[in-house]
């Protein structure tokens, strides 16, 4: 069984739906004729969030019947990933759904229609070329991770010939310009804040510095300033895709699978003809296009304002989801944990995380609308933590964690306050906060040393909590108002919020002795 099979005439699909294969429902050269000749959707980003995602979700749009168009998937940083593991391939791969219960979905992905090299060194180029001044183009999107919007003066200075990913987009949309000004929508699908503004400050800020370098006319900026015929919407997406998993190497092996090999590049992405994500996924998009769009809203895609969408992101991100992360990676360090599947098995961390969100931040969420904050919690605890397939690691959560207490705790303490709610009703978040200070020790509640993750203020902030140690009776603690004052950490002074003594009685408690942490953790999680 490979995947190019299914393009064969007289391909028997008996045996692969036998099999638990779903397999495309569309005419596949169909679609690809008409995406080559009249493209309406382009994607730079290559990797398996893409084709985890956003081309499956095109790919239940098109098995809807309502829709005949493909997508075109453009490589900026790593072109191996073109040459390994989409063209021998036929640009087909294998989707395979991760469940908390331990079985899988698997679906093949027709949806790609060509897969292309993002640089003027390569032919490709031409065909982005083409593509751009094609007044079908609808939507430019990304999946480049927050990183690759970045651009410098060097980038800048490169003229027309560009290396970034949004210096080479820009020379695109340049192409579009002379091509009679035609209107398109430029799509951010990363998992970042404000992802839209990231996308339109890098074109800006490359079509300036052409007009100032008397590369571009005045005209060009006027076009990627105009909003009604370019856009920048802001999106929140969430779904976890990991590398290839080995289980699901064994199992698509043991169907007969055979196009189930790893690919390393030498740029060291690592992937395969086949994709594993979870189940679970969202994607909420601000509805802001100009020249149409892909009705991926046949596929889940759910297209709103950008007032929700941002009320979408603030539910994640301060309340919902990302706390409770930072949660688990400061316990799971803490409590000897390398798997946050396993620890979500935990029953004090388990309460620990659904009374953190149900019980203190509930009161403080901002209802989208469009998805439940009960049903989000929940599906965030009861599928997606459980899920024995998902190799994330407490360790990795914990990666820059004074970067992120702010806007995961501090934003709400500072709406308790705001609401005139009473900030003696928090608990748990002060327990949280306090066993920061513990976690900054590097000692586990065994009593054995361990490396925090790496964190730009990690030695500042374990220079202040030197002075405590671990078993010592009745010790003063006072060293950590340092820490509980600065506002650039909790985005509060946690003193000035009347936190600040609860959580120096917490930390006295968690640096009591060996097990103080599991002490602690289940009076404060199992008490209410």
């Amino acid at each position: 069984m490979k995947l190019t099979d299914i393009l064969n005439p007289g391909f028997n699909a008996g045996e692969w739906e036998q099999k638990g294969y779903e397999l495309p429902k569309f005419d596949i050269a169909a679609v690809r004729r008409k995406t080559h000749d009249a493209p309406t959707w382009v994607h730079f980003g290559g990797g398996n969030i893409f084709r985890a995602f956003p081309a499956a979700i095109l790919e239940d749009a098109l098995n809807t019947g309502k829709y005949d168009r493909g997508v075109v998937v453009a490589e900026t940083f790593d072109y191996e990933v073109v040459d390994k593991a989409y063209r021998p391939y036929d640009n087909l791969s294998l989707l395979v759904s991760l469940k908390a219960d331990g079985t899988v979905d698997k679906k093949v992905i027709a949806s790609v229609t060509e897969s292309l090299k993002a640089d003027p060194q390569f032919d490709d180029w031409n065909r982005l070329v083409e593509i751009f001044r094609n007044p079908s183009l609808q939507m430019v999107s990304f999946t480049i991770t927050e990183k690759g919007y970045a651009f410098n003066d060097a980038d800048l200075a490169r003229g027309l010939e560009p290396v970034f990913a949004l210096g080479k987009v820009t020379a695109l949309l340049y192409e579009r310009f002379k091509a009679g000004r035609l209107p398109v929508t430029v799509q951010s699908m990363d998992n970042c804040s404000h992802n839209g503004d990231k996308v339109r400050t890098g074109v800006f800020a490359y079509a300036d510095r052409w007009l100032a370098d008397g590369l571009v006319p005045q005209e060009f900026v006027d076009y990627v300033h105009d909003e009604s015929l370019i856009t920048f919407p802001w999106s929140m997406i969430d779904k976890i895709t990991p590398r290839p998993h080995a289980k699901v190497k064994e199992m698509l092996a043991a169907d007969g699978f055979a196009d189930n090999d790893y690919i390393e590049t030498s740029r060291h992405t690592f992937t395969a003809p086949f994709v594993n994500s979870e189940e679970t996924q969202y994607l909420v998009v601000e509805d802001h296009y100009t020249n149409g769009r892909p009705p991926l809203d046949l596929g889940g895609v759910i297209y709103t304002s950008r007032d929700i969408v941002d009320k979408v992101e603030t539910m994640k991100v301060t309340t919902c989801l990302n706390p409770l992360h930072t949660a688990m990676a400061i316990f799971g360090c803490l409590l000897g944990y390398d798997l946050i599947s396993a620890e979500i098995a935990d029953a004090d961390i388990r309460a620990l995380v659904q009374k953190t969100g149900y019980i203190e931040a509930m009161p403080v969420v901002t209802d989208p609308g469009i998805i439940n904050p009960y049903e989000f919690i929940g599906a965030f605890i009861n599928k997606r933590l459980p899920n024995p397939f998902m190799p994330d690691t407490p360790q990795r959560i914990a990666m820059d964690t004074s970067q992120k207490l702010a806007i995961r705790f501090g934003e709400t303490i500072r709406k308790y306050i705001a609401r005139g709610l009473d900030t003696s009703n928090l608990v748990l978040i002060p327990l949280i906060l306090a066993a920061y200070a513990r976690y900054l020790k590097g000692i586990d509640d065994n009593g054995k040393p361990f490396d925090p993750s790496p964190d730009p203020l990690l030695a500042e902030l374990q220079a202040i909590v030197a002075p405590l140690t671990i078993g010592k009776a009745d010790q003063d603690v006072s060293c950590v108002e340092r820490l509980y004052r600065r506002k650039d950490i909790f985005g509060v002074d946690l003193y000035e919020a009347g936190l600040g003594q609860r959580i120096e009685r917490m930390v006295s408690e968690l640096f009591a002795g060996t097990g103080a942490v599991r002490t602690a953790l289940h009076k404060y999680a199992t008490r209410r």
